[in-house]
């Protein structure tokens, strides 16, 4: 009985974890309704075609068209806390991530080789007449 209960609780945990990290979205059918502004990532640039928008859903989709692994990140303003993020876009690739987002400013950055702080710019998020 022992052994059972150890069973269901184990692969009740599993379960659990790998539910974690579903919160945001990055698939393209999941962006619905959602300002797409496209990045391009790169060893030595991180290009983004739009760096103002109104607040609401933005789909970010993420081109790595470098010859590393890379990652994009949406950070506050203060460059510290992560708004979201995604992760392991290998060279060719693209990934998307769909973030709701207030008013405010905020960084954006690709970390080519997913290392250091990343190439690093500005986004702006006007109030949205949406919202």
């Amino acid at each position: 009985m022992k052994t059972s209960l150890f069973a269901l609780a184990s692969i009740a945990l599993a379960l659990t974890l790998s539910a974690c990290g579903l919160t945001q979205t990055n698939t393209p059918a999941a962006s619905g309704g959602a300002q797409e502004i496209t990045v391009t990532s790169t060893e030595d640039a991180c290009t983004l075609s739009e760096t103002e928008v109104g607040s609401g859903n933005l789909s970010f989709r993420v081109r790595n068209e470098g010859t590393e692994v890379t990652e994009f990140y949406l950070y506050a303003s203060d460059g510290l806390r992560i708004v979201g993020e995604v992760e392991n876009i290998g060279p060719g690739l693209t990934r998307d991530l769909v973030v709701g987002v207030t008013a405010g400013d905020y960084i954006t950055a690709c970390k080519p080789g997913m290392a250091g702080e990343g190439i690093r710019g500005p986004l702006t998020v006007t109030e949205s007449a949406q919202n």
